[in-house]
């Protein structure tokens, strides 16, 4: 965790007529979910993210006649006297790729299934041999790829994401975030080797923590190697509402207070243009702490967790932690220390009370944090409420605030309790948005979680709508992890996480999965959730 904010330095890559990375703020961007093969709908959509304040737009480009139909969405953007700089997404195609690069500002291609038809389990141990063979098959047909967007001053972008790896990477790391950070790694040195560097990198999960924590070990494993590309941030099926919000502020808002991410993605099931707004706030809240005041720098670091060492606060178990104050427990209720992280907290350590904690710093998760770091040294070891205020009258804007600054410090493993202060809200809300954080960072569910993807041209079935069905029928099974996923593509790979899941296997069709296994295959639509339910109800 860096307690002084400062961004990452990175490289500079021009996509279109923007610039990425860099000196350049951190750019929003979204994804149609039209099909690319409709002109006027994708150049319509692509328009509304623009107005929205969108400065990229993402299609899916499934083929060759998708990727050449990008050049007429272009055009039909271009007559509207519109320059929006469009990235091609492929997976499993790459001449789908190598069109796409002659005609898109930027094309995106997936390393775990570029070359490799993806987690196929069919070869599960390579000799060094075989897995050098492996990587001489990437070389082939990347390079010519390169050479073809070097020509028409095409970007790259290296997506991986949790759960889309390829069997070469799964025999050896296996569905982790060395995997997936080597999986980056293998096509990054092909591109150094033909001083290819127009480059920008996502690495993603649905998991906040898998995420955050893969990004990070990319970002150091790229500086060892002396790689300083820009990072594109997301956590990936995120769902929609509130649960989408925090869940993306809590991953996505960590990793930009620690310096981390150059263009960003709110990954919500919704209406491409509504995630411009939410990435907007995101982006705006954190950038405010630049050039702030200094904050002391621990001289040592903690264990962690550092809520493990805390003494029990009274009445409650340790293993209930983190709470939820005004859910749990009222604050007038216990009798606790109120401190405020500007102190020295070395004169808080004959006091063994509870500590409630708050912060006024404008990079208020960072001075909390570096508090909590002094106290530990000095050996204090009260349990720790940590109380954020948020003065906003708008709920969204409390949910993305409140996610990325508890989320900073939920996932560093900072704080035995958390105090969601916001007076404009009613207190149901705070309460909720404060547990829908904590199960945002895995450290306590109180409720289902959707690992629903955000739609794009592939999808299959009325996303929203099957989402929202799903959520109604499902509501009450607390701790289930269901997916919706659109397509094949994104499920059922990257639903990993998930328990059971609902993909789009056909027009009109889905399949049902339990966790990765396939129990039903192209049912019709109409059937699915019934069967769905009845697959779930008969495991419990």
């Amino acid at each position: 965790m860096n307690f002084n904010y400062k961004r990452r330095v990175s490289s500079e890559v021009r996509v279109g007529d923007i610039k990425i990375g860099g000196q350049n703020p951190v750019r929003l961007q979204s994804m149609t979910n039209t099909n690319t093969n409709d002109t006027e709908a994708s150049a319509a959509q692509a328009m509304r993210i623009a107005d929205a304040g969108g400065e990229l737009v993402r299609l899916t480009t499934q083929g060759e006649r998708e990727a050449t139909n990008m050049a007429h969405i272009r055009a039909r953007i271009e007559e509207e006297g519109r320059n929006i700089p469009l990235v091609a997404d492929v997976h499993f195609n790459p001449k789908a790729a190598y069109v796409a690069a002659t005609v898109c500002h930027k094309v995106r291609i997936n390393p775990g299934n570029f070359v490799d038809p993806g987690r196929t389990f069919q070869k599960l141990d390579f000799t060094d041999e075989e897995y050098a063979c492996e990587i001489e098959r990437i070389r082939t047909t990347l390079v010519p790829f390169l050479e073809i967007c070097r020509a028409h001053g095409t970007a790259l972008r290296l997506g991986v994401n949790h759960g889309s790896l390829s069997d070469r990477i799964m025999s050896r790391y296996g569905d982790t975030p060395a995997g997936m950070v080597e999986s980056v790694m293998e096509f990054l040195r092909i591109c150094r080797e033909v001083d290819f560097t127009d480059i920008v990198i996502s690495i993603k999960a649905s998991n906040c923590c898998v995420m955050t924590d893969t990004v990070r070990l990319l970002s150091d494993t790229m500086a060892r190697e002396d790689m300083h590309f820009p990072l594109h941030l997301g956590v990936t099926e995120a769902g929609n509402d509130s649960e989408g919000r925090i869940k993306s502020a809590v991953g996505i808002g960590a990793l930009l207070a620690d310096g981390l991410g150059d263009t960003i993605r709110v990954s919500l099931s919704e209406a491409p243009e509504r995630e411009i707004p939410v990435a907007r706030l995101l982006r705006d809240y954190i950038s405010l702490r630049s050039g702030h005041a200094h904050i002391v720098e621990p001289a040592t670091r903690a264990d962690f967790p550092m809520r493990a060492s805390a003494e029990p606060i009274s009445g409650f178990e340790t293993s209930r932690w983190p709470l939820v104050a005004g859910h749990d427990f009222p604050l007038q209720d216990i009798d606790m220390r109120r401190v405020d992280a500007s102190s020295d907290p070395e004169a808080e350590i004959a006091d063994q009370r509870p500590i409630l904690i708050t912060s006024g710093h404008v990079n208020a998760p960072a001075e909390i944090a570096s508090w909590l770091e002094r106290y530990a040294a000095a050996g204090g070891k009260s349990p720790i409420v940590i109380s954020l205020r948020y003065d906003d009258s708008d709920r969204e804007t409390v949910e993305v605030k409140s996610g990325a600054d508890f989320g900073t410090l939920l996932l560093a493993g900072y704080g035995n309790a958390i105090h969601l202060d916001a007076p404009a809200l009613d207190a149901k809300v705070a309460q909720d948005t404060a547990l829908a954080i904590l199960q945002a960072t895995r450290l306590r569910m109180t409720k289902p979680e959707y690992i629903a993807c955000p739609g794009c041209g592939r999808t299959l079935f009325a996303l929203e709508e099957t989402l929202r069905k799903v959520k109604e029928a499902t509501a009450h099974m607390t701790g289930l992890k269901i997916g919706v996923m659109g397509c094949i593509v994104n499920g059922p790979g990257e639903m990993a996480d998930a328990d059971y899941g609902y993909v789009g296997a056909g027009p009109g069709r889905v399949s049902i999965y339990k966790g990765k296994t396939l129990v039903k295959k192209n049912i019709p639509t109409e059937e699915a959730l019934p069967e769905l339910l009845k697959l779930i109800e008969s495991d419990r």
